[in-house]
C-alpha cells in the first residue's frame, strides 16, 4: 500500500510540474509575440508629418556678379612745356572743377619777354634792309637792257635782295617762336575736368615734360570689371549694369566695350563699364557689380526643402512607402524663397517640402496636404 501511494504520489508531482512548465512556456510565447508587434509598429510609426513638393522648372533672370576697380575713364597728365624757368603762381588745387582752356599756373616770362623784344627789333632791322635791298634789285631790272652796269652788280643786287627775303622770314620765326614760348609760360587745362594731383609748387624751376597737375578728363570715371573668358562673350555693348560702391550706394553703369583680348595667365578680361557723371564713385576703389544676362530655364526647390549639412546640400527624396533617403545636390542661384538645383535631383521627383532638419536617411514620415500640416519636431 506504502509502495502504491509513494507511485501516485510521484505521478501527481510530474503532472503538476508538465502543466506549470506548459502553462509558462505559454506565457513566455505570448510576450515574445507581443514583443515583436512592438517592435513592429515601433519600425513603422511615423518619424514626422511632412508634406511633399517636386522641383519645377522656371524662367530665371541670367547674372553674373564680379568685381573690378574704378579708374578714371582718361587722365591727363599736365606738364611744363618749357623748361629752366621758375614757377610763380599756382592757380588751382586737388578736387578742383576746371574748364578747357582755365589758367592752372604761371611761369616766370620775363626772360622770355626781353627774347621777344629782341626778336621785333631784330625784325624791324630786316625789314628795313630788305627796302634797300628791293630797291637796289628794281633799279638794276631797270639798268639791266641798257648796258650802264654789268652784269656781275645786277647779279649781286638780285642776290642781296634774296637774302634780304630771306633774313625777314627768320627774324619772323624767331619772333613766334618767342610768342610761343611766352605762351607756354601759362599752363592751361587741356579739357573740362577735375583735378586729381598736384605736383606743381610756387618757386620751383619747372623742366620741359615734368608732371605739374593730373587732370580726369570730363570727370568720367569707368568701372573696369574683370570677366573670365567663358562669360566675356555673354557681355554686350551697351548693356546695363549694377555697380555696388565701396560705401554700399548702388550705381547703374553702362558697358562700354569689352576687352578684345584676355589675360593667358588668369584667362581673365576687361569689361569696361561707364559710370555716370554725377555718381559717387571713387578713383581707386573697389566696385562689385551685377551683368543682367537675360533669362535661363532653372530648376528650382523651396529654401525650405534644402538641408545645409557639414557644408554640403541635401534633399529628402520620398519613396512609394513613405521613406526618405537623404540626397546630395548642387545649388545655384536664389531668389527670394526660391533654390536653384543644378545637379543631383531629376524633375519631378517627389521631396520633403519642410522638416528636413528633423530627418534622417531611411526614416518613415506620415505625408499629407500642406493645409494640414505644422512643422513640428519629431515625437519623443
Amino acid at each position: 500500500m506504502r509502495g502504491k501511494k509513494f507511485k501516485i504520489a510521484v505521478v501527481g508531482i510530474l503532472a503538476a510540474f508538465g502543466t506549470a512548465a506548459m502553462v509558462y512556456s505559454g506565457t513566455a510565447s505570448k510576450r515574445e509575440s507581443a514583443k515583436s508587434e512592438n517592435v513592429e509598429t515601433a519600425k513603422a510609426k511615423p518619424a514626422l508629418t511632412v508634406t511633399t513638393t517636386a522641383p519645377r522648372t522656371v524662367a530665371w533672370p541670367r547674372s553674373l556678379t564680379t568685381n573690378g576697380n574704378i579708374v578714371a575713364w582718361q587722365e591727363v597728365v599736365i606738364g611744363a612745356e618749357i623748361g629752366g624757368l621758375r614757377l610763380i603762381e599756382v592757380l588751382v588745387n586737388v578736387g578742383d572743377k576746371v574748364k578747357r582752356g582755365q589758367l592752372l599756373a604761371r611761369i616766370s616770362s620775363d626772360t622770355v619777354d626781353a627774347d621777344l623784344a629782341q626778336g621785333r627789333a631784330a625784325v624791324a632791322e630786316e625789314e628795313a634792309m630788305l627796302a634797300e635791298a628791293v630797291a637796289n634789285g628794281d633799279r638794276a631790272r631797270q639798268l639791266q637792257s641798257t648796258g650802264l652796269i654789268s652784269a656781275q652788280q645786277i647779279t649781286q643786287s638780285l642776290t642781296a635782295e634774296q637774302t634780304a627775303k630771306a633774313r625777314l622770314a627768320a627774324a619772323h620765326a624767331r619772333v613766334q617762336s618767342n610768342e610761343l614760348r611766352l605762351s607756354q609760360t601759362r599752363v592751361l587745362a587741356p579739357d573740362f575736368g577735375v583735378i586729381s594731383a598736384r605736383t606743381a609748387t610756387v618757386g620751383s624751376l619747372a623742366q620741359p615734360g615734368q608732371e605739374l597737375f593730373r587732370l580726369i578728363r570730363q570727370n568720367r570715371l569707368e568701372w573696369r570689371a574683370e570677366v573670365t573668358a567663358t562669360e566675356l562673350p555673354r557681355i554686350q555693348t551697351g548693356q546695363v549694369v549694377m555697380v555696388e560702391l565701396a560705401d554700399g550706394v548702388t550705381t547703374q553703369g553702362r558697358v562700354r566695350i569689352g576687352a578684345p583680348t584676355v589675360d593667358p595667365q588668369t584667362r581673365i578680361g576687361l569689361v569696361y563699364v561707364d559710370l555716370p557723371a554725377d555718381s559717387p564713385a571713387r578713383a581707386g576703389t573697389f566696385a562689385r557689380g551685377v551683368f543682367e544676362l537675360g533669362q535661363a530655364p532653372a530648376l528650382t526647390l523651396p529654401q525650405s526643402a534644402v538641408l545645409l549639412r557639414e557644408g554640403f546640400s541635401y534633399v529628402f527624396k520620398v519613396d512609394n512607402n513613405n521613406q526618405v533617403a537623404q540626397t546630395k545636390v548642387t545649388t545655384g542661384r536664389r531668389v527670394e524663397d526660391q533654390v536653384e538645383i543644378t545637379s543631383g535631383l531629376e524633375p519631378n521627383t517627389r521631396v520633403v517640402a519642410t522638416g528636413v532638419g528633423f530627418l534622417t536617411d531611411g526614416d518613415t514620415v506620415r505625408v499629407v496636404d500642406a493645409q494640414t500640416v505644422s512643422v513640428a519636431p519629431p515625437p519623443k
